[in-house]
């Protein structure tokens, strides 16, 4: 079986019912995780709290939400509620985003985030242990040794797994160390191995057991009749992410090799807008980032990402009746 893993979009309208609807259907058909997203649109806390409550077995989990925005203890007490009242099936996804977000939208200063994500999740794990709050770091000093009231956590749940969004080599060594999972992005089919291996490696300089470590897949795979349109929306996420997001983003394009196609990317939606930068991506780039057909090759492609070492795997399905769209996803899961 593969574990399988869908998401809430961060843009656009939303059918809150039907999001629940489609829950609900992933709960029963053996789907591992879904995922909410947040940047400067809907609240992550807010969905995941209707999809806990019609769900029971799924995980549940953000990808991401930012560690500027709300304190570690805040994100700690989110979680804890969710995981508490709703059977202990939520997975903290976090991730520092970048500049423009945090500093435009949320009007915090971007400032270390390589150290505040350490301290994020130190001070998360302790508050989810239940241990005394005496924490001395860089950015954060808690002295009064609080701990969550009324928190009393099951001897076999005094930790929330925590994934990590990390794409610089220092932020993945980080994750290695403290983390219980990664959440890559942007990695292309002939670097799965290797992005995989530098994981590994980081794991085992910690002291750490990679089998118990969780990778997700850097591309996703899409169910589809027409798969030119898939890939066009796999073009539009990478020339936005190249060109309007940042550096840290375009950087990571540029570590793997990909400068030509990063700085025409950039280059075409500076001179013409996004249309240009989105028709600069290529489609070799386009389908090395992602896989969009008949679910027989999407499940060839979820097989590979097993065989490269990824253990969650992001799948989108756009058959929309219930009954075929529930074998489907039984057919990805295996």
């Amino acid at each position: 079986m593969r574990k399988i893993s869908i998401g809430v979009n961060w843009q656009g309208p939303l059918d809150l019912q039907a999001t629940i609807d489609e829950a609900r259907l992933a709960d029963e058909s053996g789907v591992h995780l879904m995922s909410v997203a947040e940047a400067w649109g809907r609240d992550a806390f807010v969905i995941l709290t209707a999809l806990a409550g019609a769900t029971k077995d799924i995980h549940l989990g953000t990808s991401i939400v930012n560690i500027f925005s709300r304190t570690p203890a805040a994100l700690a007490q989110a979680f804890i509620t969710l995981d508490t009242y709703f059977g202990h099936r939520m997975v903290i996804g976090i991730g520092s985003s970048g500049p423009q977000v945090i500093e435009d939208f949320h009007g915090v200063k971007f400032d270390r985030p390589l150290q505040r994500m350490r301290e994020y999740i130190e001070i998360i794990t302790a508050i989810c242990a239940a241990e005394p709050l005496h924490y001395q770091g860089k950015i954060f000093k808690l002295d009064r040794g609080f701990t969550m009231r009324d928190h009393q956590p099951l001897a076999d749940r005094r930790h929330i797994p925590i994934h990590v969004a990390s794409i610089t080599p220092k932020s993945i060594e980080q994750t290695a160390q403290l983390a219980d999972g990664w959440i890559p992005i942007f990695v292309p089919r002939d670097q799965w191995s290797a992005q995989v291996g530098i994981a590994h490696a980081a794991l085992r300089a910690a002291g750490r057991d990679a089998s118990a470590f969780d990778i997700r897949s850097g591309g996703s795979v899409t169910v589809t009749d027409n798969p030119g349109r898939a890939y066009g929306k796999i073009k539009e996420g990478a020339a936005f992410y190249i060109a309007r997001m940042g550096d840290f983003y375009y950087e990571h394009f540029l570590r793997i090799g990909l400068a030509d196609e990063a700085n025409a990317v950039r280059a075409a939606w500076r001179d013409g807008g996004s249309k240009a930068g989105i028709e600069a991506v290529t489609d070799e780039l386009a389908q090395s980032l992602g896989y969009a057909g008949p679910v027989e090759g999407c499940v060839e492609w979820l097989e590979a990402q097993q065989e490269a070492g990824y253990t969650i795997h992001g799948v989108t399905i756009e058959e929309r009746e219930p009954t075929k769209r529930a074998a489907i996803y039984r057919q990805l899961v295996g």
